[in-house]
């Protein structure tokens, strides 16, 4: 009996297995634009994690991929909310097929068909949709078969086993650890569900007690989120924890209202005309208690967004707060033009840290936390240089005001141009003369930047030309170096061209911080 219980689950799990990956072959790009595209409200995203997981029947997987795409910047932390509390929702879908089709019906006569078509679809269709179309048959068909088995093992176990049953706390406790530990392990609240519906309709539990090890399985998904948001970006890293939040509540409330729910959904279950069986009791009871935790978080999920954003803050989050652009100082141009002075000051320490992080060979990875820092206060100057334009400013605050946004837009240019030159290889050489060349200016930039291009102090215009006049002789040098170097086949002439673009990179992004000193020293005070 042990051994068909364990080949039922082995079968489960590999059926679940395959028509995941098959549908969601099958989907495409499908699942991306449904989970990013279709998140403009909460209704939306709610709707889409709903349906999403219906469709590859693992909330594990578009848990995980909603996580994704928040770590990848694709998805905001708002939308992602909902799509993971519609993720919950939506993986009730598979505790319905268990009870409605795997439980009601031979499930041989369904499988075998399901899962010959599925293997001769995958096997002609190999590298289509139709080859994934029948990965996922296949799997549907494994499914089925795993079913048949657990039915046939619970059968047989019936009068031998009694899980933890009676309405004490310390059994209460016994079955939703039992839930959780099943889901922690298995990785698969489907296969938690499949397990205790198919032990409740052989009669090994109560309902009562079942839904507790429901709510168990439930809980034991956080699991996955846990781990997905293992050395993730924050943002991420708050998607999990909302996923923690919203089935922790949910079952603490389930839990709480435990045997009022079972009575009510027996009368519902009526009701509605289902079956009267404790599989199909449970799976009403499985939807409900993941739609109530949807009601609760519906007036709750804009001060939880507040609380997580303040939570697992990143060094680059920080930085990207402005901290003197306040509103109350519009009223008085004069000191809104000294805050954004100061903020644009910040502005070009980061443009600066990536022009000397790119220099010394820095790569694109290594440079995106302050461009992203930088893109943050950018838009924080824009929005209050909006606002501070409704205010009557006389014609000196005017252009003053001209001359800070061109500071701030030097200062976005020499970012870009750092982005730029990180995109290219780094320079290396193995000819003492280029090496020689490029070293020379390196040097010359790095001294412009560090010795005169600090964006809190005002600059010595005569220094600050003259640095830059070595810098540019120095990278007239390097370029008459690189273009010699091509011509006599010293240096192949991809090198040769990567090279000359990120030297002209950073050299443009050193002249856009110079631009900005000059300037500051011509009008704008610090």
């Amino acid at each position: 009996m042990l051994g068909t219980m364990a080949g039922g689950l082995g079968l489960f799990l590999l059926g679940m297995g395959l028509m995941t990956d098959g549908l969601k072959l099958a989907a495409g790009p499908a699942l991306h634009r449904i989970l990013v595209g279709a998140t403009r409200t909460r209704g939306h995203a709610l709707g889409s994690g709903l349906l999403v997981t219906a469709l590859v029947q693992s909330s594990s997987a578009v848990t995980v991929a909603t996580i994704g795409f928040v770590n990848a910047g694709l998805l905001a932390l708002g939308p992602a909310l909902w799509v993971l509390f519609g993720a919950n929702v939506g993986t009730t879908m598979t505790g319905w097929i268990v009870a409605l089709v795997g439980l009601k019906f031979k499930v041989e006569l369904l499988a075998m068909p399901l899962a010959g078509l599925g293997a001769l679809l995958r096997l002609t269709g190999e590298g289509r949709r139709s080859g994934a179309i029948g990965t996922a048959l296949a799997g549907f068909g494994l499914l089925f078969m795993g079913i048949a088995l657990l039915q046939q093992a619970f059968a047989g176990l019936a009068g031998q086993i009694r899980l933890p049953q009676g309405e004490g706390p310390w059994v209460l406790l016994a079955q939703l650890g039992i839930g959780t530990l099943m889901t922690g392990l298995m990785q698969s609240s489907c296969a938690a569900m499949a397990i205790t519906l198919t032990a409740a309709q052989g009669g090994l539990i109560e309902a009562q007690g079942a839904a507790a090890v429901v709510i168990g399985a439930n809980i034991g998904t956080t699991v996955t989120a846990l781990l997905a948001a293992i050395g993730a970006t924050p943002n991420a890293r708050r998607a999990a924890s909302a996923h923690v939040v919203f089935n922790l509540l949910t079952g603490v409330v389930a839990l709480l209202l435990l045997p009022w729910l079972i009575g009510a959904l027996g009368l519902a279950r009526e009701a509605l005309g289902l079956p009267p069986d404790p599989a199909t009791q449970l799976a009403l009871f499985h939807t409900t208690f993941n739609l109530i935790g949807v009601l609760l978080m519906w007036p709750l999920a804009h001060r939880l967004t507040r609380w997580l954003q303040q939570r697992f803050r990143a060094r680059e989050e920080d930085e990207a707060q402005p901290r003197f652009l306040d509103d109350t100082v519009l009223a008085v141009p004069t000191l809104a033009l000294d805050a954004l002075t100061r903020e644009v000051a910040r502005a070009g320490q980061v443009a600066l840290r990536m022009i000397r992080s790119a220099l010394a060979g820095a790569d694109t990875a290594a440079l995106k936390p302050d461009h992203t820092v930088l893109l943050s206060l950018d838009a924080a100057i824009e929005r209050f240089v909006e606002r501070l334009r409704s205010a009557s400013m006389s014609q000196v605050a005017s252009a003053r005001l001209a001359e800070l946004l061109r500071i701030q837009r030097y200062h976005e240019a020499g970012a870009e141009q750092a982005m730029a030159a990180a995109a290219l290889p780094p320079l290396t050489w193995a000819d003492a003369r280029l090496a020689a060349a490029a070293v020379a200016f390196v040097d010359a930039t790095r001294s412009l930047l560090l010795q005169q291009c600090d964006p809190t102090e005002l600059p010595n215009v005569a220094a600050l030309d003259t640095h830059l006049g070595t810098m540019e002789a120095r990278y007239e040098d390097l370029k008459a170096d690189l273009l010699a170097a091509g011509a006599d086949a010293r240096l192949a002439l991809t090198d040769m061209e990567q090279a000359l673009r990120r030297c002209s990179a950073l050299r443009r992004a050193a002249q856009q911080l110079h631009k900005s000193r000059r300037r500051l020293a011509e009008g704008a005070t610090p």
